[in-house]
Order: structure tokens, then C-alpha cells, then sequence
């Protein structure tokens, strides 16, 4: 939606004098998660029906979290409504809820004991994003990561009932990972509203200047750039690999997919030699059927040997 509309959206329930019961409440999180989660797997085919609720309502959340924002179109407005819903969340987990997210969500925190840390570092990230528009090393952006990604691979394992200490740590290096993929692949599209996550040290260390940034295009010095970020990208996926074996087998062809759609666009990023200012990569349809097919495969003979 555009901001105008979402704006609207947000005034609808911020000044809201009725607070939906916890069915209108689920169906709106229901809604929301139908029509809007194409960059979020809020319920796969495998996924127990006991869970789809509790899924419906922890992406609603991400998704007013995202869209305050992304889609307010201004950064001051946008960090404090991202105050607005930094409240909302304090005061869900003092048991006083408001907005239908929270009347729906407040039983999933209850049911699975989910701590407040991971949706609060969401939202932190979301207020990063308002203030930092540059990188200064990659540890600053790793740190962005853990609280940008991260927390979303958290939630999925309480949610599974399999957030072991090692189980988390292979989530976060997926989780990271994949969101560093994305950025290499949307490198112009960031670099046109304004961010850049390249990191500035790296940026120097391979000679690529602020002004060969400035060029938007795919110099040697970027080429190298690129090639050093996409080898780190793949190295925290790949070691990321063994929570797939380590949780419910509902859940492992989504960490699968996830796993292996973010070696593609690496893959894919390779195949157009970093050319990444000129053409964006992208995963054919018919290459994510192939990933898709693939996985079920795995998945299918993990179920025939018996491997969880």
C-alpha cells in the first residue's frame, strides 16, 4: 500500500476506541498474512495446524514493524510511530493490549514463553534504519544483521519448541547470511533511496573510493569488492547447514529453502560476474521449482530413513 493509505492505517487503530475480541483479532492477523507474505513463509504445507495461527500472528507483527518503517515515507515520523509500537509491545507483555496484533499475539508469547528481546531488537533495527544510512566495518553491519534477521530465525524456533543454544546459533549464521545475500543482490536498488551497506573498510581495502560509489558502476575494484562480500555471505550459510537435521522435520524443508535459495542468488550473482549496478540478480520461477523439488527430495528421503 502507499503511505497515505498506510498512514491511514496506522491513525484507524492508534486512535481505535473498540478493542477487537481475540477472534476478530486472529482473523486480522490472518488477513494480513494471506495477502501480503510474499517475502515471508508464514505457513508452509508442512507446518503443523496447531502452529498456523501462532505463525499468522508473529508475521503480522514484523509486517507493521517493516512497514513503519519503510512505507511512511518520512524518517522522523517514522521513528516515532516505531516508538509508538516499541510501547505497544512493553505494554502487551504487561498484559495491556490495544492494537489487534497484540490482542492476537499476547497468546503465542504466553503459549511458547517467548521473550521480548527478539521483537524488540526487530524494532530497534527498524529505528536503525531511520539513522544510518552507511556502514563504517562489517562488524557494525553484523550487529545490524543480529538484530535486522536474526530475531525472526529465533522466534521460529521457540516456536518449533527447539531453540537449543547450538540450534540458535546455526539460525543466526542462516539468518545473517541470507540477509547479506540480499543486500549484494539489491546493491543498486539500496544505493537508490539512500543506504549502503557495503562496509566503508572493505570498500578501502579493495580501493573502492566514494567516488567509484557515486558512479554506480561494476569497476574491477567493486568486482573484487563484491566477489570478497559474496564468499563471506556463502560461508555463513553453508555453516548454518546442520540445524537443518537438528529441528522437526516440519520445519526442516522451510530452513532447507531458505538455506539453498540464499546460495542461488549468490549463484546468480556470480553468473552475471558482480555485475550487480547493471542487472539485478534474480531466482527464475523455474529455478525455484528446481530448488523447491529438490528439497522435498531431501526432505522425503530424510522421512524414509528416518532421520527425525
Amino acid at each position: 500500500m502507499d503511505s497515505r493509505t498506510f498512514l491511514d492505517e496506522v491513525q484507524r487503530w492508534r486512535n481505535a476506541e473498540k478493542i477487537l475480541s481475540l477472534a476478530e483479532a486472529e482473523q486480522y492477523c490472518a488477513n494480513l498474512a494471506r495477502t501480503h507474505y510474499e517475502n515471508f513463509p508464514v505457513v508452509s504445507w508442512l507446518l503443523p495446524k496447531r502452529l498456523h495461527q501462532e505463525f499468522f500472528n508473529v508475521y503480522a507483527f514484523c509486517r507493521w514493524a517493516d512497514d513503519l518503517g519503510d512505507e511512511v515515507g518520512d524518517r522522523a515520523l517514522a521513528l516515532e510511530l516505531l516508538g509508538w509500537w516499541q510501547s505497544e509491545l512493553s505494554d502487551c507483555y504487561a498484559g495491556q493490549v490495544r492494537h489487534p496484533v497484540f490482542v492476537a499475539l499476547r497468546g503465542t508469547i504466553e503459549r511458547f514463553r517467548i521473550p521480548i528481546d527478539p521483537f524488540r531488537d526487530l524494532i530497534s533495527a527498524f529505528e536503525q534504519d531511520q539513522r544510518v544510512t552507511d556502514y563504517q566495518t562489517y562488524d557494525e553491519l553484523l550487529s545490524y544483521c543480529q538484530r535486522s534477521a536474526n530475531p525472526v530465525g529465533r522466534i521460529v524456533l521457540r516456536l518449533g519448541e527447539c531453540d537449543t543454544p547450538e540450534n540458535v546459533a546455526w539460525s543466526d549464521s542462516i539468518c545473517t547470511g541470507l540477509q547479506l545475500a540480499n543486500f549484494w543482490q539489491d546493491v543498486a536498488r539500496d544505493h537508490a533511496i539512500g543506504r549502503v551497506y557495503l562496509p566503508r573498510e572493505d570498500r578501502e581495502r579493495y580501493g573502492y573510493t566514494a567516488e567509484l560509489l557515486a558512479f554506480r558502476q561494476s569497476t574491477p575494484e567493486f568486482v573484487k569488492l563484491l566477489r570478497f562480500e559474496v564468499a563471506r555471505a556463502r560461508e555463513l550459510l553453508l555453516a548454518g547447514k546442520p540445524l537443518v537435521l537438528s529441528v522437526p522435520s516440519w520445519l526442516q524443508l522451510d530452513i532447507d529453502l531458505f538455506i539453498q535459495g540464499g546460495l542461488r542468488i549468490l549463484r546468480e550473482i556470480e553468473t552475471i560476474q558482480f555485475q550487480v549496478w547493471e542487472s539485478r540478480p534474480v531466482v527464475s520461477k523455474g529455478a525455484a521449482l528446481g530448488l523447491f523439488i529438490q528439497g522435498v527430495g531431501r526432505w522425503a528421503i530424510r522421512r524414509l530413513f528416518g532421520s527425525r
